[in-house]
Order: C-alpha cells, then sequence, then structure tokens
C-alpha cells in the first residue's frame, strides 16, 4: 500500500517561513511527478508547485521567488521550502505524487494535507 506522509506545518507569522516535506513510502516501482496543492476555506485546490522526475520545477504565479520546491528520489520525499509567507498562503497543504506501484498501476496519491497558518 503506498503512503504519503507530510509534516512542517504549522502558524507562522506574516513574513516568515515554514518548510514542508512528504515522504512516500510501500510497494513503489517508480514515483513520476511530485508536487504541492493548497485548499484555502471555501476555495478550489490549487496547484502550488511540481517537480518532475528529473528535477524540472513548476510554479504558481503567486510564489514564483518565495516558494522552492526540491525533491530527492533515493529517499522518495518531496520538500516545499516556503519564504516571505502572506496571510494569503493561509491553507491546508497537500502534497501529491504519481506513482508506478505494485498494483502494476501509475495513479495520484495523495498525503493527509498539514495546516499552514500565517497570522498578520
Amino acid at each position: 500500500q503506498v503512503q504519503l506522509v507530510e509534516s512542517g506545518g504549522g502558524l507562522v507569522q506574516t513574513g516568515g517561513s515554514l518548510r514542508l516535506s512528504c515522504t512516500a513510502s510501500g510497494s513503489i516501482f517508480t514515483i513520476y511527478t511530485m508536487g504541492w496543492y493548497r485548499q484555502a476555506p471555501g476555495q478550489q485546490r490549487e496547484l502550488v508547485a511540481d517537480i518532475s522526475s528529473r528535477g524540472i520545477p513548476k510554479y504558481a504565479d503567486y510564489v514564483k521567488g518565495r516558494f522552492t520546491i526540491s525533491r530527492d528520489n533515493v529517499k522518495k520525499t518531496v520538500t516545499l521550502q516556503m519564504n516571505s509567507l502572506g496571510p494569503e498562503d493561509t491553507a491546508v497543504y497537500y502534497c501529491t505524487a504519481g506513482i508506478f506501484a505494485a498494483t502494476a498501476s501509475t495513479r495520484n496519491y495523495w498525503g493527509q494535507g498539514t495546516q499552514v497558518t500565517v497570522s498578520s
């Protein structure tokens, strides 16, 4: 069974930083694109950033220059470094990954989400 487990959320003041991590575990053959989405109350889930298996990142316009995504293919982790946080970044952040697993199928898996709250 494949699982994605996130860590690193919390409460921070405006202008502060947080680092989110997500580790994949289970019967995994290949991990393709990994990424982070977020969902604020009453809003749709939206892409924050993702990174291909070759390490090519992609960012939403509203986080460019503030957030950095990285991955470690050996450790099966993806990390989101978030700097210059503002109240608008308050949301539940979800890790996702495209995984080819022992079930012999490929699909997107999701973590349980981690709360990020930025106080003004």
